[in-house]
């Protein structure tokens, strides 16, 4: 089997897109009595990687029937274009906010050149490619999607994104969870229990909302959950919960500070410096023994992107 695709159970399959680095960027494969489905798709960098673990499973690229990002954010959704052009079976099923824009990518390019410009744009991204409009399916909440004889369970989940949805594997009890559930390196892992974070990446960042749909998630008492960053956390219902609410007590104390910094003079500074602290002290809770400087460096850009959207979300509050 290739390095960078991973058995996580019969029919299921994480593969590293190698977006940024290693075991940082996932997509996701299902495989059902022949059929198959891709649960996001990283950039189109990553489009040699997804063709090639069809291959080594022995699947041709009429095999795949859906191809499903979580939410159309480039580092899960970048790759939905290419891709689709070597899958001529395949439909697109995407939030219906963020349908349109893998229909027509120019206003998602637009933006996040205006962020990144062109030359970092080309290579971490490469030219975004459309899906035509009759390939492409707006999911509903409580959707039901069949691959081969699986069933997956859809549900809008935003807090996040509001272009964002989840799904739920009932046969491997897990949720493909996109961004809802938070990050987890593996680098922060310790004795195999890993460490969680919220992400509040621009522009969308509702907090209450993303309590709301995470609870969602937890209804279903889920076994594991699938992270496009990065892979399976939790092994039990037990496993699960126990993240659940760390992941809960990071979110609190994020919003606490947040609105503590609301009138700061240097708001965005002040924040990531907020941030770094809140981080690497939950690190050295979690018993993690990286240099902090490590520590630091592996969450930079996370904390640069969550400082961002923060901004975002308090400039909409009521005064």
């Amino acid at each position: 089997m290739p390095p960078y695709l991973l058995s996580l159970g019969p029919g299921l399959y994480r593969i590293d897109t190698a977006f940024q680095r290693d075991d940082f960027d996932a997509a996701y494969l299902v495989v059902d009595q022949g059929r198959a489905a891709f649960i996001d798709t990283g950039t189109n960098h990553a489009v040699p990687r997804l063709l090639g673990a069809l291959a080594h499973l022995g699947l041709a690229p009429e095999a795949v029937d859906w191809v499903i990002p979580t939410h159309v954010h480039l580092d899960h959704a970048g790759g939905v274009g290419l891709l689709m052009q070597s899958l001529p079976q395949a439909r697109l099923l995407a939030h219906p906010r963020g349908l349109r824009h893998l229909v027509d990518p120019r206003a998602l390019w637009a933006g996040a050149l205006a962020v990144y410009g062109e030359e970092e744009m080309q290579r971490s991204y490469g030219q975004l490619q459309a899906v035509p409009a009759e390939r492409a399916v707006a999911s509903e909440d409580g959707q039901r999607v069949r691959v081969g004889g699986r069933e997956l369970l859809l549900i809008d989940t935003p807090g996040h994104a509001r272009h964002h949805h989840c799904l739920f594997d009932a046969q491997s009890g897990c949720w493909f969870t996109g961004d809802t559930f938070g990050l987890s390196y593996r680098e922060f892992d310790v004795d195999g229990q890993p460490w969680v974070f919220p992400t509040s990446t621009p522009v969308q960042f509702e907090p209450e909302a993303l309590k709301q749909s995470m609870q969602r998630m937890l209804d279903a008492r889920p076994q594991g959950m699938l992270l496009t960053h990065f892979g399976r956390i939790g092994h039990s219902e037990g496993e699960v919960r126990a993240l659940h609410v760390a992941l809960l007590a990071l979110l609190d104390e994020t919003v606490a500070l947040s609105l503590a910094l609301r009138g700061a003079e240097d708001r965005h500074e002040a924040l990531k410096a907020a941030l770094s602290g809140l981080y690497l002290d939950s690190l050295a809770a979690h018993g993690c023994m990286l240099p902090r400087e490590r520590q630091h460096a592996l969450l930079a850009m996370d904390i640069e992107l969550n400082a961002q959207g923060i901004g975002v979300w308090l400039d909409k509050l009521p005064d």
